[in-house]
């Protein structure tokens, strides 16, 4: 395999609390890397093109993401796989998972919020797998905070050095743009200029007597002070800092109006990794091999609503694919033939003739794969940190014409095998149950149980709290706290026996009781 097949890709996740612009400016990233001719908006006005990462109909609708995209376009010579995530807490877990496909990050904040609730958490994920991460403050084109004061707060709650690498000339109504600190360029800023790339004047350095052709004798003195300050202050950029996870570049701009856009994707291409080495056992897999392995880390149904179909990502770890290449499915012990794999430009997608370690695979899939498979050229193969958590809330599903009950079986449990629900069937023989880590959830499953499956239903509550997957230090352990406790012991989606219990309280006490029983909050998928 030819060593730049792989070292020019890169793969990365763009993480944010919601309304912080991650959406915004996936759409902006794909119209400099040429993917697209005009970007959308999240919420577009009648007529308009919406986002191409949000595709679903009740993404479009809320104006947010719910479930994760990937998109795969080329710029310069490198390709660059960009995955999508929802922001929004109760999708959070989509996001954990689809952080365990990428080699890096980008880290969007609200130049008047700084670092949210839901940044911090999608962070620490990103700190556990030693992520490295490039920072961009958005929405420049507002009254923000003060840059030194979001710098400030970036290495206090996130224990992370920063390195700016752009540099904001005012903010709001004054703001005239931004100035690239290592290439010397001034980015102009103009508004309105949302779907058009706008080009940079080049100078010697900050103190260049040009600049003041371009701006304000007031507003310049405060840059020339402040850039003063940046590299008094801080540290010049250290790319094995960075990709350590020690430290991260940061820039400014307005990804509405496609501002700073280009020097971020710039960046990306400079500083970010090739593909990195994969933790699996018995184990770790080098993207250099040349025998191909990959694991399934997302599901995704009905993004063809015509065919019903359910896709399956698969990350590439090593080696090369080919169409029609014969494949080891680790769980199953089958070999699989990849006949149709394809990539992906979100929901629109083309037959992938070959791809390489970092890119990202959509295989059709009609059930045989779950998320966390390996697939591999031969060697059994299990990738760790793929995880799943025990839901929060749970309710069953009223059928408003119950003659549709297989429908709704068949409903759910392709639903589930996506990741972000999660079904039980209760050994007492009453109907499944389904749960989830967010509200929201519950609105997005009803739906898309109407619009993709024309199942209609309501709601209604039952009197569980928490669920946790049950192991035994035999089987026979197992089999005897199942009979025990039968109302309130269920197989979740894959055959796993879970409780579902009605309070903390009960739980406590069921765990004492039965000291050979564990009681699991998370699993890995595997």
């Amino acid at each position: 395999m030819s060593q730049a097949a792989y070292i020019n890709r890169r793969t990365f996740a763009i993480i944010s609390h919601p309304d912080a612009g991650k959406t915004t400016l996936t759409e902006k990233l794909l119209l400099f890397g040429g993917a697209i001719h005009l970007a959308g908006a999240v919420k577009a006005k009648k007529g308009g093109q919406s986002a191409r990462s949000d595709w679903m109909a009740i993404e479009q609708q809320r104006g947010i993401s719910v479930t994760a995209s990937v998109m795969t376009f080329e710029y310069g010579k490198n390709t660059i796989n960009l995955l999508d995530t929802p922001g929004h807490k109760d999708f959070s877990e989509d996001t954990y998972r689809t952080l365990t496909a990428v080699d890096s990050a980008v880290m969007v904040l609200d130049g008047a919020k700084g670092i949210e609730e839901q940044t911090l958490k999608l962070f620490e994920v990103c700190r556990l797998r030693d992520t490295p991460v490039i920072t961009f403050i958005n929405k420049m084109d507002r009254e923000v905070r003060e840059p030194f004061e979001l710098l400030d707060e970036i290495e206090k709650k996130l224990a992370l050095d920063v390195c700016p690498i752009t540099w904001p000339i005012g903010m709001g109504e004054r703001f005239r743009g931004c100035f690239n600190l290592v290439t010397d360029k001034l980015y102009l800023f103009e508004s309105g200029h949302g779907s058009k790339i706008m080009d940079a004047v080049q100078f010697t350095g900050a103190d260049d007597a040009k600049l003041d052709e371009y701006v304000n004798p007031a507003e310049l003195a405060a840059f020339r002070e402040e850039v003063a300050m940046v590299k008094a202050i801080y540290p010049p950029f250290n790319r094995e800092h960075y990709l350590e996870g020690h430290l991260t570049p940061v820039f400014f701009g307005s990804a509405v109006n496609n501002f700073g856009v280009r020097e971020l994707l710039e960046a990306i291409c400079e500083f970010a990794p090739s593909p990195r080495i994969q933790a699996a056992q018995p184990r770790s897999i080098e993207p250099a091999e040349p025998k191909f392995t990959g694991f399934v880390f997302k599901i995704q149904a009905n993004m063809d609503k015509n065919h019903r179909d359910r896709i399956a990502f698969v990350r590439i770890c090593s080696g090369k694919y080919t169409r029609g290449m014969k494949v080891l499915h680790g769980r199953s012990g089958k070999t699989l033939a990849l006949n149709n794999p394809v990539l992906f430009l979100a929901r629109e997608r083309e037959l992938a003739e070959e791809a390489y370690a970092g890119d990202i695979l959509g295989i059709p899939n009609h059930g045989n794969l779950h998320i966390g498979d390996a697939l591999t050229e031969g060697e059994q193969l299990v990738f760790s940190g793929i995880p799943s958590f025990a839901p929060e809330l749970f309710q069953r599903v009223r059928l408003d014409d119950p003659l549709k009950s297989k429908q709704l079986k068949a409903a759910l449990e392709q639903l589930a095998e996506e990741g972000a629900s999660q079904i039980f069937k209760p050994m007492d023989g009453s109907p499944w149950i389904i749960g989830v880590v967010g509200q929201l959830q519950f609105d997005v499953i009803a739906s898309r149980l109407l619009s993709e499956y024309g199942v209609r239903g309501s709601f209604e509550a039952v009197p569980y709290t928490t669920a946790r997957w049950l192991k035994g230090k035999t089987p026979e352990k197992l089999r005897e706290f199942a009979e025990r406790n039968k109302y309130n012991v269920a197989e979740d989606g894959s055959g796993a026996l879970t409780y579902l219990a009605p309070n903390a309280w009960n739980l406590q006490r069921v765990g004492q009781d039965f000291p050979d029983i564990e009681f699991l909050k998370t699993r890995e998928y595997n």
